[in-house]
């Protein structure tokens, strides 16, 4: 190639390099000028690292002596942890000495408040009897030829006056209660014995008087106004909720009709009858076997049974009262209790039982079947009088036998144990004929002295006053 040729691709190559030269030197320029600006910034910015970083060690120095005072701390926490826990432990072994001494104080007081309200029920009467005075109502005005046959005192609540035979007779009983008392008000003379259920004693409560003198009433009341056996059910839970920290109770319930001398079980839906035995397991004590025991576990539950109870009862109408119990009817409430603290265990039974009404033979109306339900209910009840004369007169045979009723209730009668009966009286008397007075049945106070026993008590005699009435054998009873 010739030098001519190659002229015209030099001249390129030259213009190409001067361009380049050109972009390189204005590139270079403003790299320049970034410099510079950097560099007035960093200028700027420079003191203030400075300072930052000259307060950097003693920062730093503050750490390095706080990280080696928790090293320290470190290295005296499971000393310090360990004398902590002896001041722990050692306030905890003091408070539970102060503990053990409140509980122990607590054990003596609840001790003695168990000796002296056994005392002062003892002091009231182990079998105590109190009257009741039904008012008039509409149904009991049915006949003419009425007379008050039953005063009461408003200055005396002990005493009652009864007129029989055309003269008036005095008596004074535990406690008598007007016409106008309330259920409340008959409750609280009852309430100590439902504590002395739970403290381990048998407890009986009846209700006797004649047909249509308010004796169910008394018992089980009304929705509005219950009567002795919710209100005893609903104060024994209450007791037992309030000493669930020392002790622990176990409930049962069971409940039987006694009706021509026969036992039912009111809890069994066919009513089945049951007869009473002496238990096998060698302690003597009697038992029914096949009757059905419910645990409950409140008020609430026990209410729940109740209704069963009252539909298998036997009733029936007699010229004295259109719905008439013919029948004995007891609820038993057994309360095992055992101490937490030391295991004592104590067994306490609530009877609560609602009398069939005594009446004349005659006056009640009653022929063939009902004439021999009559003819039980009276000798029960007679029955019932005979246990008490007994005791009274310290026999070494009780005639418990002489009834299913007192047989039935044979280790909750006497023998310390407390009783309770509430005499129901209507205040008026029916003269049919003008000419005469029907019978009352002479009244008269006893003396009773029973054997005080608990399982874990030392037996101890103490004399109490019981007002019952009493019959001959066979003879008619109104009360």
């Amino acid at each position: 190639m010739s030098e001519h040729n190659l002229a015209p691709q030099i001249a390129a190559y030259e213009r190409e390099i001067g361009t380049l030269r050109e972009e390189l030197l204005k590139e270079i320029g403003h790299l320049e000028e970034k410099k510079e600006e950097l560099s007035a910034c960093l200028y700027v910015k420079f003191p203030a690292l400075q300072k930052r970083l000259s307060a950097l060690p003693p920062t730093l120095r503050t750490i390095k002596t706080d990280y080696a005072s928790l090293r320290s701390q470190v290295r005296n926490f499971s000393d310090f942890y360990g004398t902590a826990i002896k001041e722990i432990m050692a306030g905890i072994n003091e408070m539970s000495e102060a503990n053990k001494d409140l509980i122990e104080k607590y054990r003596k007081e609840v001790a003695l408040r168990r000796k002296y309200h056994e005392q002062l029920v003892e002091l009231k009467g182990n079998i105590r009897v109190l009257c009741r005075v039904k008012p008039v109502l509409k149904e009991d005005q049915h006949e003419e030829g009425q007379t008050v046959v039953v005063t009461t005192d408003p200055n005396n609540e002990s005493a009652l006056t009864v007129l029989s035979k055309g003269k008036a007779k005095n008596f004074e009983l535990d406690k008598v209660f007007h016409p106008q008392a309330t259920q409340e008000e008959v409750f609280q003379e009852i309430e100590p014995l439902i504590t002395s259920c739970i403290d381990g004693y048998h407890v009986c409560i009846f209700a006797y008087g004649q047909t249509g003198s308010g004796k169910t009433y008394t018992m089980e009341g009304t929705v509005e106004n219950p009567g002795i056996n919710q209100r005893a059910l609903k104060h024994l839970f209450n007791e037992i909720e309030e000493r669930k920290d020392m002790w622990t109770y176990t409930v049962s319930v069971s409940s039987v009709e006694i009706y021509n001398e026969v036992l039912r079980d009111l809890l069994s839906k066919d009513g089945e009858k049951l007869d009473i035995k002496i238990n096998p397991d060698g302690t003597g004590q009697l038992h029914v076997p096949g009757l059905r025991v419910m645990e409950v576990k409140s008020f609430q539950h026990i209410k729940k049974v109740s209704p069963r109870v009252s539909s298998n009862r036997i009733t029936f109408g007699t010229q004295m009262n259109q719905h008439s119990s013919r029948s004995h009817a007891l609820l038993t409430v057994t309360v095992l209790g055992t101490d937490i603290a030391s295991g004592a265990k104590t067994t306490g039974k609530l009877n609560l039982v609602d009398l069939a009404g005594s009446e004349r033979v005659w006056k009640s109306g009653a022929e063939g079947e009902r004439l021999k339900e009559a003819q039980n209910i009276n000798r029960s009840l007679l029955a019932l009088g005979d246990v008490i004369q007994a005791l009274k007169a310290h026999q070494t045979h009780i005639p418990f036998r002489n009834s299913r009723l007192t047989y039935l209730l044979q280790d909750s009668l006497g023998k310390g144990n407390k009783t309770a009966m509430v005499v129901q009286k209507l205040d008026i008397k029916i003269n049919p004929d003008g000419t005469g007075q029907l019978h009352v049945p002479g009244l008269r106070v006893m003396e009773v002295k029973s054997f005080q026993h608990i399982k874990k008590v030392s037996p101890r005699v103490s004399s109490v006053k019981i007002m019952l009435t009493i019959q001959k054998p066979f003879s008619p009873i109104i009360c």
